[in-house]
């Protein structure tokens, strides 16, 4: 698919990357990964990164057809409801398997009452090719670190999420409810690592390990070969030894308790109480 555009926007905040993926004759677009901007300290939200989005399809008079969720992320609040406002007519896909996801936090926040099956507009199946206008989207499950992960294969590039980072930074982390270290290593080297070595892989988040500039395309080939936490040559083992070691020693992501909340209902808020305010809830765990 030669007339494929990527175009990509960074959140230096939570290091997460958005994509725009068009067809620049045909103008039809999906947009992956799109974020909401969030204060923690005044718990305050804010548009300005859709609104760069909205503004960007809009001025090049693109047709965006799907917001694409790679996952229920952990790090930030999902801003695709927010685009939808701008774009009535998008919809909002995700892994099928984002009911998993849901049943656990859902009750870990007693808040499995208000998640309705309408928060997200299309639940994915495995392989399942989605027709956006002129781009065909295929939905590889990826799950490990989460059960409801999705890569998406378009033309000649893989969008990763959180599944695979560029070759110097690694793999996902496993160790959330769901999360499987063995899961992710078949998700990579069964499926991933499977596709031509000459194919663009599009991560979700870039860290700049060593306070490098910002990179977020790298290639199959590439990761096979070098890929820090998993490449060709890593067995299994090897691996999960890794990963279950290293998640032991990372800090819960920042904005891991409200993201949560808002991403299993794909980017719904709480509904108002009796004075107007929504409120995010907060779990308490008391140790001696």
């Amino acid at each position: 698919m030669d007339n494929l555009n990527v175009e990509t926007f960074f959140d230096e905040q939570t290091y997460t990357l958005t994509y725009i993926v068009y067809d620049k004759v045909t103008k039809d677009a999906v947009i992956i990964d799109p974020v909401l901007d969030y204060d923690q300290a005044s718990s305050t939200i804010t548009t300005e990164s859709v609104k760069k989005i909205a503004i960007y399809v809009k001025e090049r008079g693109l047709k965006p057809h799907y917001i694409l969720e790679s996952h229920a992320h952990a790090d930030h609040l999902t801003g695709a409801l927010k685009l939808k406002s701008f774009f009535p007519d998008v919809k909002v896909a995700i892994n099928k398997n984002i009911k998993i996801v849901q049943e656990v936090f859902g009750t870990k926040f007693n808040i499995l009452k208000e998640i309705k099956l309408e928060d997200f507009d299309t639940f994915l199946n495995e392989d399942e090719l989605l027709v956006a206008g002129s781009i065909e989207v295929k939905a590889v499950f990826t799950p490990g670190h989460t059960p409801a992960c999705t890569s998406f294969i378009i033309g000649n590039n893989v969008f990763t999420g959180d599944a695979l980072f560029m070759p110097d930074y690694g793999t996902g982390r496993c160790d959330f409810p769901g999360g499987d270290a063995n899961a992710l290593y078949d998700s990579i080297t069964k499926k991933l690592y499977t596709l031509p070595d000459e194919t663009n892989v599009y991560t979700g988040h870039d860290y700049q390990p060593g306070g490098r500039e910002l990179k977020y395309k790298s290639t199959i080939g590439e990761n096979r070969k070098s890929n820090v936490h998993l490449s060709a040559d890593t067995s299994r083992e090897e691996y999960v030894k890794f990963r279950t070691s290293r998640d032991k020693t990372l800090a819960a992501p920042k904005l891991l308790l409200p993201s949560i909340q808002v991403n299993i209902r794909g980017g719904h808020m709480p509904a108002p109480q009796d004075n107007g305010v929504r409120y995010l809830q907060m779990p308490l765990t008391f140790k001696d």
